[in-house]
């Protein structure tokens, strides 16, 4: 579960105070499909670092699975993310020089997981994403949709019980961004909390939950959407 309470973060430009976010209480429960909407600068990528530990607020409390992660220094940030959060950008963040398989297996090594389990868990995973006849290839090599169902595999290789997506199908045509879409969505109906950022309506129109932000606030919060009966484009 995660929880903000009174959340404000802070930027400083010039003698001027930015509020990204400005006094934000929100409640996720597990296993919810939540999609976050806003224009540019509503405070939507803001909100997805904060709940992912790479950002910390100016001030409120952020709890995450009954545990107070506010003040957490770097590497206690670091641990807890690898133990519960994985990432998905619209930028794929692949490594050239690594394979698919190389690629989903780094959150393994760095976890310190043994290389025959390291190897069963990879295998499983560029199956469970249709990459097996990809699995040796670079991500030059790689279409757009492939690449980010190696992000997809990669973040979500060490069993993360909540994933952050930030604009997931921003660099895909339609059908590569229908399909990393159905991807994501299939983990969460095995549980996965999921979280998309997006400005796509049709993309967000998906989500059983829709937050939409404004100038740092939340100015709407709406469940009542069933996930999985519309169509997301690419942009």
């Amino acid at each position: 579960m995660i929880k903000l309470t009174d959340i404000q973060r802070n930027f400083q430009v010039g003698d001027q105070t930015v509020h990204a976010l400005d006094g934000i209480n929100l409640q996720i429960n597990d296993g919810d499909y939540v999609s976050v909407m806003g224009p540019s600068g509503s405070g939507k990528s803001t909100l997805l670092n904060l709940i992912g530990l790479l950002d910390r607020p100016s001030s409120g409390s952020y709890f995450l699975n009954h545990h107070n992660v506010t003040d957490l220094d770097e590497n206690e940030q670091a641990i807890t993310r690898n133990q519960n959060i994985g990432f998905v950008f619209q930028v794929f963040h692949l490594i050239p020089r690594l394979t698919a398989a190389e690629n989903i297996e780094l959150p393994l090594v760095l976890a310190g997981i043994a290389e025959t389990a390291r190897k069963e868990r990879v295998q499983q995973a560029i199956e469970s994403m249709k990459l097996s006849d990809r699995a040796h290839h670079k991500p030059q090599e790689l279409s757009g949709g492939q690449r980010q169902r190696v992000a997809i595999a990669r973040a979500t290789i060490t069993e993360p019980s909540i994933l952050l997506a930030d604009e997931p199908t921003g660099n895909l045509d339609q059908k590569s961004g229908l399909n990393v879409i159905e991807t994501l969505e299939q983990l969460n109906q095995k549980g996965i909390t999921l979280i998309v950022v997006t400005h796509d309506a049709a993309l967000g129109a998906r989500s059983t939950r829709s937050i939409r932000m404004l100038d740092g606030k939340i100015e709407s919060d709406t469940i009542d959407k069933p996930s999985g009966n519309n169509h997301v484009t690419g942009t």
